[in-house]
């Protein structure tokens, strides 16, 4: 029998991040057959990009820049910069986005371990508030051959009106906004499927696929995917039930928009996030409350990037109120 205490070897930076990619590999899969291979390029642009500023900005800095490059932190912001974005932004959008994640967001704070803010939703809201036109152009499930998608990646003309679509959050949105319009009859609409967006179910069973991976090598902690799913669960199904006319049910936020890819990817980022475990709860719940409240009733269709950046703030705190009890100290309750 093998008694304790145990000891294990510490991971490091570079094998937790290259289980983070492997574990979005099955969503970006189910990505580029749902959506388009326009997705492929974007993630090799933000790749590019994000290794050359990190060791621009590392060489800068005098700090080593082949150790640091090769951890795979620059690669992790960048494909998560990327599957946030349409697949068929022009690439000067993406790699504005990505030096924001990494110069601003990540290097003006101290560098890795040490930005108060998730650098890729940084980089999402900027984009979103400087260009919110192109940051709407989607296509629809299976509407545009590589060829086009790359066409207007690389600067081909952009007057695709006619070839793009509403996302479901954006269609059920902008559908709810007539006074006689109901959750179903908006839904009845071709960009929605069968639970959530139109193609949309299989990249978040890809996205769900990964992040098991990552809970059963223990690259994560149960914590904050659960209290993420579960709170947007539950706002979304209060008011399901009580309105079914007026808001989606639970399956459909879950399914739709970047929530799983959330749920498993972003609100887990072990930097800027709490790091107890009551924080994590505390943490990851307020970030689908306001994900959906911003669904619900706010001007974006997606809030989750808001909702990531402002929990952001909130850390120092929730992590101060919330510190367990020191082994062998009385709590603050206990009789003396």
């Amino acid at each position: 029998m093998i008694h304790s205490p145990y000891i294990r070897k510490p991971a490091s930076v570079q094998r937790v991040m290259g289980m983070v990619l492997l574990a979005l590999v099955p969503g970006i899969v189910a990505y580029a057959s749902k959506v388009g291979a326009g997705i492929l390029v974007n993630l090799a642009i933000a790749t590019f990009t994000a290794i050359a500023a990190e060791a621009l900005i590392l060489s800068l800095r005098k700090r080593p820049v082949g150790v640091a490059v090769t951890d795979l932190s620059a690669v992790v912001t960048a494909w998560l910069v990327a599957l946030c974005f349409p697949p068929i932004v022009p690439w000067w959008l993406t790699m504005i986005a990505v030096l924001i994640a990494i110069v601003v967001a990540k290097h003006l704070f101290g560098g890795l371990g040490q930005n108060p803010f998730n650098p890729a939703m940084v980089a999402y809201c900027s984009m979103i508030v400087a260009y919110p036109a192109l940051m709407s152009q989607w296509p629809p499930a299976g509407g545009l051959s590589f060829e086009t998608q790359l066409g207007l990646i690389l600067g081909g003309a952009r007057d695709i009106d006619g070839m793009t679509g509403a996302t479901a959050l954006d269609a059920l949105r902008t559908g709810l906004r007539s006074a006689t319009a109901s959750v179903d009859a908006v839904m009845e609409g071709s960009a929605f499927g069968f639970l959530g967006g139109r193609g949309w179910e299989w990249i978040s069973l890809g996205y769900v696929a990964g992040g098991a991976l990552l809970l059963i090598t223990r690259t994560i902690t149960w914590h904050m995917p659960a209290a993420f799913i579960g709170t947007l669960a539950l706002v979304s199904g209060v008011f399901w039930l009580f309105d079914p006319v007026r808001f989606a049910s639970p399956l459909f936020h879950l399914a739709s928009g970047g929530a799983m890819l959330a749920a498993f990817f972003i609100v887990t980022d072990p930097v800027s996030g709490a790091t107890t475990p009551r924080g994590k709860l505390i943490f990851a719940g307020g970030i689908a409350l306001i994900a959906w409240l911003i669904r619900a009733f706010g001007a974006y269709p997606e809030g989750i990037a808001f909702g990531v950046l402002l929990m952001n703030i909130c850390v120092p705190l929730i992590d101060m109120k919330t510190q367990p009890r020191v082994f062998g100290h009385r709590g603050q309750g206990d009789s003396r």
